[in-house]
């Protein structure tokens, strides 16, 4: 039995802030069950639901020191055992008493210096050997730290192997050295630039990045992308000299939980065979609800996201006057920057028959308008995988991407010449570039109605369920293991 164990800050459906939870949520579930055992490890936070909470066994506890300043402080570890998948989860009321898992990023970084310590020195109380640990994220970037320095004094560690995920690299953990070292213990030649210091500062994440024995990142556009001066955030060196040890895998998506056919929070299913006749129903019921003109016509554009700099939201400001003409509407869900946030809630005044603005997170709402829109907008200006435009295509809804990370993976651009493509796309970060191609893909459906039906057939025929990307994770822990 290969032993794999999953660390990270966040995992479905105890906690989840970003696409990061659902890759540790659904991948695990994913492994042959007679060939791995595969567990996952996160912060027990008190704002995980209490439905699951009240369910957590005890297994153990102890006290742990990292650096001076995390000194004697007590560990928890419970366990709770969901189809098939034990989930532990480390508990210190101090550090994981909480309404949301992060806020502020001094603080952040202390409790997961703490986690990553904590997961380790947990080991031995569960009496689990990983033969690897999966970390996730710079939350988890001291894990191979710990692991190939202080931890090789114990004989039980040793050919323990880790691998480093990064999700999304503009998120590092970086710190002043001093701080770092009365955080984590390390001796000062930990500190060096070809370890974890970084302009003058110490980097979780650069941590990882250096000890990890591979490297993953969630799409192969953008590992190539982070090896370069614009994606690479001061660590493409790094990622450079690391280029063999490092590969792209693309997420999935759960394909039981993102299934038009089967979904109880649209309004109407519909599959693959009958999305003509039944995908328009969505619409029309959603445009009533969010007090849209209700005409099954009309073109709608969804886009669901935290509303950052990272998602091209200047593009679409600059743009949207335009975008929203009398045939189009535009749903926007989601929250972030305040700036943002305010610019749809003005548009949705301005324009109140043809955007509608939902400043919230509503994964109902979210369903919803993933069957209801006719095309999805993702202008990112970078996007390490990006999820929203896999369960476009499995709800038979039309992406239109900007070609960088997972967006240029996964999304084909619809040729007319040759009708081949499952989406519209568009190279530079360029609001005009970005408009005129939002006026070919209106051109396409209100003209050209059949070519857009066989590019939804040929989107919901995608496979981008998990079932894909697993193989090429039990590959390349194989390889890890010398299997």
């Amino acid at each position: 039995m290969k032993k794999i164990l999953f660390a990270a800050s966040e995992c479905v459906p105890f906690i989840k802030t970003g696409g990061l939870a659902d890759v540790c949520g659904a991948l695990p579930k994913e492994f042959d069950k007679n060939e791995w055992d595969v567990r996952v490890v996160i912060p027990n936070y008190s704002c995980i639901p209490d439905k699951f909470r009240s369910k957590f066994e005890y297994v153990a506890h102890f006290y742990m020191s990292a650096g001076s300043y995390i000194t004697n402080k007590y560990v928890g570890i419970l366990k709770y055992v969901m189809d098939g998948i034990t989930y532990y989860f480390i508990d210190n009321q101090e550090y994981f008493n909480c309404a949301v898992p992060y806020g502020d990023v001094r603080y952040d970084i202390e409790k997961f210096c703490f986690f990553d310590k904590a997961v380790l020195s947990m080991l031995k109380q569960i009496d689990f050997c990983p033969d690897i640990i999966h970390c996730h994220d710079w939350q988890t970037g001291l894990i191979p730290v710990y692991l190939k320095n202080e931890f090789q004094a114990d004989s039980f560690y040793w050919g323990m192997k880790s691998i480093m995920t990064i999700h999304n690299l503009k998120f590092q953990g970086v710190w002043d050295i001093k701080t770092m070292q009365g955080l984590t213990g390390f001796s000062a030649s930990l500190f060096t630039p070809d370890k974890l210091e970084f302009k003058k500062d110490a980097n979780m994440l650069k941590g990882g990045l250096v000890y990890a024995d591979y490297i993953t990142t969630v799409s192969d556009s953008y590992a190539q992308e982070i090896q370069t001066e614009y994606y690479g955030e001061g660590l493409n060196g790094l990622l450079s000299a690391r280029h063999f040890d490092m590969q792209g895998i693309v997420n999935g998506i759960d394909y039981q939980v993102y299934d038009p056919a089967a979904d109880t929070k649209i309004y109407t299913n519909y599959k693959p065979s009958d999305f003509r006749k039944k995908k328009y129903m969505n619409k029309v019921k959603l445009q009533a609800e969010l007090g849209l003109a209700v005409d099954k016509k009309k073109y709608m554009i969804g886009l669901i996201s935290r509303l950052t700099d990272q998602k091209g939201l200047d593009l679409v400001n600059y743009a949207i006057d335009r975008i929203v003409d009398d045939y189009t509407q535009l749903v926007v869900i989601g929250t972030g920057d305040p700036q943002y946030e305010n610019m749809f809630r003005h548009y949705a005044w301005k324009y109140g028959d043809r955007v509608s603005a939902n400043i919230c997170y509503s994964d109902e709402l979210a369903h919803k308008l993933y069957a209801a829109a006719d095309a999805f907008l993702m202008p990112s200006r970078f996007e390490p995988c990006g999820l929203t435009q896999l369960i476009s295509f499995r709800y038979g809804t039309v992406p239109i991407v900007r070609e960088t990370g997972g967006l240029r993976d996964t999304v084909k651009p619809f040729n007319e010449y040759e009708n081949t493509g499952d989406g519209f796309s568009f190279a530079n970060y360029n609001g005009d570039e970005m408009l005129s191609v939002i006026n070919y893909s209106k051109h396409i459906f209100f003209d050209r109605k059949k070519q857009w039906n066989q590019m939804i057939d040929r989107g919901m025929a995608n496979d981008y369920s998990w079932n894909n990307s697993k193989g090429k994770y039990e590959g390349l822990y194989n390889y890890l293991l010398g299997c």
